[in-house]
């Protein structure tokens, strides 16, 4: 079973399945189809499944002749889960958000499981791509496969190999960037490498899923606690009236023991801010406190209030006060140049401003219309950029430093910036460095 699965892999025959049409899904899907595979795109959105087989994108730094070229490979995208059976490879890319606690939300991983439980069949492998704790893969996956009379190891096959997709990222592609796998078995971890070995350069094995699942968490907990460091740097430079960015680019002179990381408005997107958590809740299983990840935690959590202090500030100094005055928010997404707004510390910030009395509007030529968020409501589109809507605002706050920008007419045009990014730095007439 284990020798004719990997055959196929290698001979690229077998039929790939990705669950998860998300800003993974798509491109581990392209990848695959790329070299040479049948992939069938599976999820439970019908509205990702139509633009995909007209051969549109719905991820912004994804254009259209990509998801176009992947469809004229062969690519399928369905909600139909029965065709799972079909697959010689089921690759699980979906969400591992928190819930209201602050816990591990391993709902969407569960359910996937669970609904391509009735198809599974021998001769499959199973490989897990979602950010989680470690035990995750041999503690929930493998006990529902083996619940349907198939011997992990012997019948079907388990692996965990963490997505590391940088979402607008172009000097690294899903191809070029190493992946790390672990299986469950000596056999799993064959079919693993065998898996991944025709589409990614290099394949990293480790010796268990446990341990792959641990590196994922180590990558992004790294840095976690050192954007913490230089946030909590930040703030006592600026009482100092030292510019951090100055102090980063002068250690970085430094060839060897010293990282550059800049500080920011807080912490985004679909890892960073939620992964330490992952491991805080399954370490106090094992009566360990993870002080140190957890004070991480708490100063980049804290940096949209610190935000919104200097903003106060900036205010205050201009006569104005937070209550009515009139603030446009510069990027809503959670980093540059993507349209993803998982976690971004903007809306976080907007929603303060607000709760102040503020009047908010934003701009952000990657989000146009104000998504639907399970924590935050507005309803707002973003607005065009130009001298007359900077000019009647009070306040500019630069929370993400997308490059499409016209910074220099911003900076003419405006009677107040609150730079979160260093976009300005050196300039201090009408911009405060936040």
């Amino acid at each position: 079973m284990k020798q004719e699965l990997i055959e196929k892999l290698d001979k690229k025959t077998a039929l790939i399945g990705i669950v998860g049409l998300g800003y993974v899904g798509i491109p581990l899907s392209i990848s695959y189809a790329n070299n040479g595979y049948k992939v069938v795109g599976f999820d439970i959105d019908q509205a990702k499944i139509d633009n995909l087989s007209q051969g549109k994108t719905y991820i912004k730094h994804i254009p259209d002749s990509e998801i176009k070229n992947l469809t004229d490979k062969g690519f399928e995208a369905t909600i139909d889960f029965s065709r799972a059976t079909e697959m010689d490879a089921l690759i699980l890319c979906v969400p591992t958000p928190l819930d209201q606690h602050r816990e591990p939300d391993l709902s969407f991983v569960l359910d996937t499981m669970d609904s391509l439980l009735p198809y599974l069949r021998k001769g499959q492998v199973v490989s897990l791509e979602s950010t989680t704790y470690p035990g995750t893969t041999d503690e929930e996956l493998k006990p529902r496969i083996e619940s349907m009379g198939l011997k992990v190891g012997t019948d079907a096959f388990l692996v965990y190999s963490p997505e590391r997709e940088d979402p607008g990222r172009i000097d690294f592609t899903t191809q070029t960037t190493p992946k790390v796998c672990g299986g469950d078995t000596e056999a799993c971890q064959k079919v693993g490498m065998a898996l991944y070995g025709q589409v990614i350069d290099t394949v990293v094995s480790v010796s268990s899923t446990r341990a792959a699942e641990m590196t994922k968490l180590l990558e992004n907990i790294h840095r976690a606690v050192n954007i913490g460091l230089v946030n909590e740097m930040k703030i006592v430079a600026d009482k100092m009236g030292i510019d951090i960015y100055e102090v980063i680019d002068a250690a970085a002179t430094k060839p060897f023991g010293f990282v550059p990381y800049y500080p920011g408005p807080g912490l985004g997107g679909h890892c960073i801010p939620i992964d330490p958590f992952y491991l805080t809740w399954k370490a106090r299983e094992y009566g360990v406190n993870t002080r140190f990840i957890e004070l991480a935690g708490e100063v980049n959590s804290s940096m949209p209030e610190y935000v919104v202090g200097k903003i106060t500030q900036g205010l205050n100094e201009h006569k104005k006060s937070i209550n009515g005055s009139r603030i446009l928010v510069l990027g809503i997404a959670y980093k540059k140049n993507v349209d993803d707004m998982r976690e971004s510390p903007s809306v976080e910030i907007m929603e303060q401003l607000q709760a102040h009395g503020a009047l908010i509007d934003y701009s952000d030529p990657y989000v146009p219309v104000f998504p639907k968020m399970r924590r935050y409501s507005f309803d707002l589109i973003s607005i065009e950029l130009n001298q007359e809507n900077i000019q009647s605002d009070v306040c500019i706050v630069v929370a993400t430093n997308h490059d499409d920008f016209d910074y220099p007419m911003i900076l003419e045009n405006s009677k107040l910036i609150i730079d979160t990014r260093g976009v300005y730095r050196g300039q201090h007439n009408n911009v405060v460095h936040a």
